[in-house]
């Protein structure tokens, strides 16, 4: 195959620093998070934010349709579901969830968790800013599923 075949004519032309402080806050039902690189960024590739959760905070079982997920987890501890299996990852840990594969994630321990999320291919994060610019108060759940499932995210 000729070299000029795999260039990608999508492919971010500049290299990009973000520094600590710098990303996108969201706070999505209790999960802060802040993006560090979008599908803009990456020319859809991949995403990356980070986590910053206080104990309890954690997202339900649920199924990615179109994503793989890496946790790369930096401080603190997190209790992980997958396929039924429990696992306690703390920091220097990472896990791999590919799409498919049923899961969920609870922060444990007694301080908060930080990890580095990449989300394989990129697009999820205007599922984060959609659920971001609901209202305050107590979710309307038929709104977050509709939101959710939109994206390909099932709950179990």
């Amino acid at each position: 195959m000729a070299k000029d075949n795999l260039i990608d004519e999508n492919a971010p032309t500049a290299a990009k620093i973000i520094t600590a402080q710098q990303g996108l806050h969201q706070n999505i039902l209790g999960d802060i998070q802040k993006i560090k690189l979008s599908g803009k960024d990456t020319a859809g590739r991949f995403t990356i934010f980070e986590n910053d959760n206080p104990p309890g905070v954690g997202i339900p079982l649920h199924v990615h349709a179109n994503e793989d997920e890496v946790f790369r987890i930096l401080e603190g501890e997190m209790e992980f579901i997958v396929e039924g299996s429990t696992s306690i990852l703390k920091a220097g840990d990472t896990i791999f969830l590919p799409r498919q594969i049923p899961h969920s994630f609870k922060v444990v321990g007694e301080q908060n968790a930080k990890a580095i999320v990449t989300i394989i291919p990129s697009g999820i994060e205007e599922m984060f800013t959609q659920l971001n610019l609901l209202p305050a108060g107590p979710p309307d759940m038929k709104k977050v599923l509709d939101i959710c499932g939109s994206f390909g995210i099932t709950f179990l």
